[in-house]
Formats: C-alpha cells, sequence, structure tokens
C-alpha cells in the first residue's frame, strides 16, 4: 500500500544503506512537525518530538510491512511521541473546561466564520483549536486538516471507528463553543448566522 519510491528508499535502509533514510527524513519531517506542533502546542517539543519519531522509525523500519501508507505508519508513531511527550509534561500543560451545549446552540463554524478573510479565519481557528485537549485537537487535526480517512486515524490512535466518531463529534461542538466564546460577537453579527 505504500507508494513506490518510499518502498525503494525503506528498502535501501533495510539493506545497509544509512543514507537512504535521508529521502524519508525530507518527504516526510512536515508531516511529523505539523502534528508534533499541533499536539504539544510549543516549537521545542515538537522539534524533539519529530527527532525521536525519526529515530524510533529508523530503528523500526524493518518492522514495517507496506499494509498500510509509510505516512500512516509514521503518523502513527508521531501520535504516539506526543502521547508519551505530553505524558511527561503533563504538569505544565493548559487545559481548557467546558460546559456541555444543549444540540440547539449548535452550529457550523463555518458559518459563523463566513466571510472573513482567509487569513483571520485560519488565524483565529489555530487560536482556538490550540484551546482544545491534545486528544480533541489530533483528531480534528488529522480529520479535517491532513485529511486522513477514518480507517487510517483507526491505525494511528488503535481507537474503535465509533469511538473516533463520538469523539470527533465532541471535539466538533468543544470547537464551536470556543470559537463563540472567542470570536466577538460584533464579527458573528456582522457576518451572520444561518
Amino acid at each position: 500500500m505504500t507508494n513506490n519510491n518510499d518502498q525503494l528508499y525503506i528498502t535501501k535502509v533495510i539493506n545497509g544503506d544509512t543514507n537512504a533514510f535521508a529521502y524519508l527524513v525530507d518527504t516526510y519531517k512536515n508531516l511529523v512537525y505539523s502534528l508534533a506542533y499541533k499536539m504539544t502546542k510549543n516549537r521545542e517539543e515538537a522539534e524533539e518530538v519529530s527527532q525521536d519519531t525519526f529515530i524510533k522509525a529508523y530503528k523500526n523500519l524493518k518492522n514495517f510491512k507496506g499494509d498500510s501508507k509509510f505516512s500512516t505508519w509514521l503518523y502513527k508513531i508521531t501520535y504516539h511521541a506526543c502521547l508519551d511527550n505530553i505524558k511527561k509534561n503533563k504538569k505544565n500543560q493548559n487545559t481548557f473546561e467546558i460546559n456541555e451545549i444543549t444540540f440547539n446552540q449548535i452550529k457550523s463554524v463555518d458559518d459563523i466564520l463566513q466571510g472573513i478573510e482567509r487569513k483571520e479565519r485560519a488565524k483565529i481557528m489555530d487560536a482556538c483549536l490550540l484551546k482544545l485537549q491534545e486528544d480533541e485537537r489530533s483528531l480534528i487535526w488529522m480529520f479535517y486538516y491532513d485529511e486522513l480517512s477514518l480507517k487510517e486515524i483507526m491505525e494511528v490512535t488503535q481507537l474503535s471507528e465509533a469511538n473516533i466518531k463520538v469523539k470527533l463529534h465532541r471535539a466538533r461542538k468543544k470547537l464551536l463553543a470556543i470559537v463563540e466564546e472567542n470570536v466577538s460577537p460584533e464579527i458573528i453579527n456582522h457576518y451572520g448566522r444561518k
């Protein structure tokens, strides 16, 4: 299932060409760093997690069977490295508590932010995403930003499909509440709700 180019370099590394691993690092460093940063909310920690991920991937490359894409396998290593890092640094992490939202209050985040300039919207969404708990943020990131399928997310997180759907639903509700709380009412009213 992995692409031929990746498989070529994986085979080279397994056969002793350690320099071939540089191709895999160059190809996937942005994907790894992006997930690590979104989960840790810290550049230095994201860099550390990225390095740990590639070291683990290198050491375990012979265990990669090719049943899934290499990127999914690497994503899974990154995800678990982030969880380990977060657990290690848990006392320094801020948590955000939120009250349950009624069904009638739920509006699409896209509807609230409709018409806001793309840069502004991205900036607002990034700030709001950072207020979600790490596991919620990572699921939203994987599904909406990295566009991983539910099957790929299942491989990465080792959660069931039903569990992922429930967690995604709850995370979207929390994100909506965070957006409503952090975006000024004038902006919401100006651009309208449906």
